[in-house]
């Protein structure tokens, strides 16, 4: 005890907030910068999560420790699931008062980007030393036993200790074949039964977004890229909820832009046997709509207005589906319906 008490008051004596000043300046950025001086006194047992849309998304884990934050930057997010880890990467110690902190960080400035606290709450330590950190997280979002141990450097891994979170959780699908339309000159006769979308014949790219990160596949389930940034714009609009989405590329006004229209996977659920009814309520749900990406609209049972804005705007055609279909990886299907406008 009485060597532990002497390493406390060597570490006081310390600016352990040196690194951190040194990169930022009161009033260019509404960050905490306290000024230099001793450090307040707390439990050592609280810890925060922030969401942090930087150059590159990704999550601050910080712990209470001796006055300060110890922070580590996850760049895929706290793992739920023991049999993943995650990189976890060193920075510097933030003070105390970056436990409430959100906002925008202004370009130019350090960590330039919007910040979010994404969960908070308590913890206990099982061990810390140098090269390893045993705790228990008590949050609403994360809770369990974490271990974070150094590899390299800076460069540490985190890895869950204790179950799964979600037990229950399905892992993302590596490949999903795109489902297609059959081509039909006429109408469905129960159009009630139907949604109706514009046809835009554009790329065919499905988006498999996890930890903010994006890979694309093709209409034909093979590994592709997606235009230049598009993929990290989706990651940073979608966060910490895995999905897999279904859209094409297609010129709207002028401006090629990743039209979604199916949401095939989210929050580790798979939703190939939901209805498309309930798969597009979900996707309408994200909110996703961005410079570069759009959701695309549909319309349950409206087939001569959309077949008649089609014409209007010069598309090729539209498309009729079946509202209780489920989604047929690989399958030409007759619930999905092509017809020329």
């Amino acid at each position: 005890m009485a060597a532990e008490k002497k390493t406390k008051k060597a570490r006081k004596g310390d600016d352990r907030l040196a690194a951190y000043r040194g990169k930022r300046a009161a009033g260019k950025t509404p960050e905490p910068v306290p000024s230099e001086g001793p450090l307040p006194e707390g439990d050592d047992d609280t810890f925060v999560i922030q969401e942090h849309h930087a150059r590159s998304l990704h999550w601050d884990l910080r712990l209470e420790r001796d006055g300060v934050l110890v922070s580590w930057a996850v760049p895929k997010g706290i793992p739920a699931d023991p049999k993943t880890n995650h990189l976890a990467v060193h920075t510097e110690d933030h003070p105390l008062e970056y436990a409430a902190f959100e906002g925008e960080i202004p370009q130019g400035e350090y960590g330039a980007g919007r910040t979010m606290i994404w969960d908070r709450g308590t913890y206990e330590t099982e061990k810390w030393s140098e090269r390893e950190v045993k705790v228990v997280f008590h949050g609403s979002r994360v809770s369990g036993r974490y271990v974070l141990f150094r590899t390299r450097g800076d460069n540490w891994m985190i890895h869950r200790m204790d179950p799964p979170a979600d037990p229950d959780a399905e892992p993302m699908p590596g490949v999903v074949r795109p489902m297609l339309p059959e081509k039909r000159d006429r109408l469905p006769r129960d159009q009630k039964s139907h949604a109706f979308e514009f046809a835009w014949d554009g790329r065919r790219l499905l988006a498999y977004v996890e930890g903010g990160r994006t890979r694309f596949t093709d209409g034909r389930g093979r590994e592709t890229g997606g235009p230049a940034g598009l993929g990290s714009r989706l990651g940073q609009a979608l966060g910490a909820r895995p999905a897999v989405l279904d859209g094409e590329l297609a010129t709207v006004e002028g401006r090629e832009t990743y039209l979604l229209f199916d949401l095939l996977y989210l929050d580790g659920r798979s939703l190939l046997d939901e209805p498309y009814e309930r798969r597009r309520e979900l996707l309408d749900g994200l909110e996703l709509n961005g410079a570069r990406w759009q959701t695309a609209p549909w319309y349950p049972g409206e087939a001569a207005a959309v077949r008649e804005a089609a014409r209007d705007q010069g598309l090729p055609g539209i498309l009729a589906k079946r509202l209780d279909s489920p989604y047929e990886p690989g399958t030409r299907s007759p619930a999905w319906r092509r017809l020329p406008a």
